[in-house]
């Protein structure tokens, strides 16, 4: 199938997180792991993109892409650098930025956590410390104290399985613990917890306000895990991997069910604690003989002949497909893709990544699942965490002596995307007709 057309209502857009793209701010915890000499490449998030400088420069750049939607992060440690102090100024930037996005058409999607905590946070155990969650809530309170009449659409919490599983099983985000399941499992605990309750508290303090339409949900990365050779020992491997890597996050925080190892039973009572299924797609994982954490815990076994990106993840975008179905079929929520893209410095196969998983997407919206959203990560090349500059992701090429941005000819294709919500004759004979 050459061509494939999205519904009128769905929306494309982009994906940044705020330490990734603003620069300037000391007060977290990745502005520390680069000091201490932590990031692959040597690079620093001092300076990133500028974007906190260059938001309508970057918000052009969106318009420029035909972005419908924008999914944004916030800094916690900007916004509260001292435990009950807020930041006014901090909050004032983000308003004005929302503002401007709102201005241009582009509607915005607020995360609150995306992997960086506050030092002072940081200092005090972060997620493992059970007062993290009052922490958090008072942090979500008053930022939508601030943002809620203008934002009626949040992330509470992006890829908790990710940062607590380079946090504190792998070493190679901060704090940078290693091989502790205690850590993971109480910190991964705190996590649930504190989103359904942020989950209630938003809806609540919309509702007080007469404000309708209100969409609270996280960011899940999701994999397929898929056994080697199909043995009862690979499925039973594959099943362990899921529940100890998604599963806990996902009945946690979406039908406030905690399960084991993680606890049991419902802490804020039985119920749906999102309005939509965020989904972060990018890869799977073959599973090989026994279970073996490292599997679970980072380690990507490439099916043999599959192609990969750069950092050497396996190109798979039938998964997307599988992911979306299984979880609708799960939970029966609408879908956003909060993320998913790729890393490919050289933009030789980005476009075919786009098109390609839009083309399971559309799979599925045929099939009847509530798709409703694609956010692309990420607009431009950024601060890539742990290998820092060296990954590019981005739509937009960035320079990062000069700082220079400069769209792709991945993000010439996602723009004609985003205008025509479809791939058409004329964009699939442009950028795909010779391969």
């Amino acid at each position: 199938m050459k061509t494939f057309s999205f519904p009128k209502d769905f929306l494309f857009g982009t994906a940044t997180a705020a330490l990734q793209i603003e620069g300037g701010d000391k007060n977290n915890n990745w502005y520390e792991w680069c000091e201490l000499g932590k990031i692959t490449d040597g690079t620093h998030c001092i300076v990133a993109n500028d974007h906190w400088n260059r938001v309508e420069e970057d918000i052009d750049l969106m318009k420029q892409l035909n972005s419908q939607t924008y999914r944004m992060g916030i800094e916690w440690s900007r916004i509260e650098p001292k435990p009950n102090k807020f930041n006014e100024e901090a909050m004032a930037h983000y308003r004005d930025e929302i503002e401007q996005l709102i201005k241009a058409g582009i509607h915005p999607l607020v995360t609150l956590h995306h992997f960086t905590n506050p030092l002072w946070l940081e200092k005090k155990g972060a997620w493992t410390n059970e007062e993290s969650i009052e922490h958090f809530l008072n942090f979500t309170n008053y930022v939508v104290d601030q943002l809620g009449d203008i934002v009626s659409d949040w992330v509470t919490l992006n890829e908790p399985n990710v940062y607590l599983t380079a946090g504190y099983f792998l070493g190679l985000f901060p704090p940078g613990k290693k091989g502790s399941f205690k850590l993971y499992f109480k910190a991964a605990k705190n996590m649930v917890i504190a989103h359904l309750k942020a989950y209630k508290l938003i809806h609540k303090k919309r509702k007080e306000r007469k404000l309708t339409g209100t969409k609270v949900g996280v960011a899940h990365h999701l994999r397929v895990f898929e056994p080697e050779k199909g043995t009862k020992l690979e499925k039973m491997s594959c099943n362990l991997a899921s529940r100890l890597f998604q599963d806990i996050f996902l009945e946690g925080m979406t039908v406030g069910k905690l399960i084991r190892p993680v606890g049991s039973g419902f802490p804020e009572g039985k119920g749906y604690f999102v309005d939509f299924m965020g989904i972060n797609y990018y890869s799977r994982d073959i599973v090989r003989g026994s279970f073996n954490p490292m599997t679970m815990f980072g380690e990507r076994i490439v099916k043999e002949g599959a192609p990969t990106n750069d950092l050497d993840w396996e190109i798979y975008p039938e998964g997307i497909y599988t992911i979306c179905k299984e979880n609708y079929e799960k939970y029966k929520l609408p879908i956003y893709i909060t993320e998913n893209g790729t890393c490919d410095a050289k933009d030789d196969f980005r476009t075919k990544y786009i098109y390609d998983h839009l083309f399971y997407l559309h799979r599925a919206i045929s099939d009847g699942i509530p798709v409703q959203r694609y956010y692309h990560w990420t607009l431009m090349d950024n601060f890539e965490w742990l290998e820092g500059f060296s990954a590019r992701f981005g739509l937009i090429k960035c320079n990062f002596d000069t700082l220079e941005r400069v769209i792709r000819r991945s993000g010439h294709f996602y723009s004609e995307l985003c205008k025509e919500k479809a791939v058409t004759q004329s964009m699939y004979d442009a950028y795909f007709k010779d391969q």
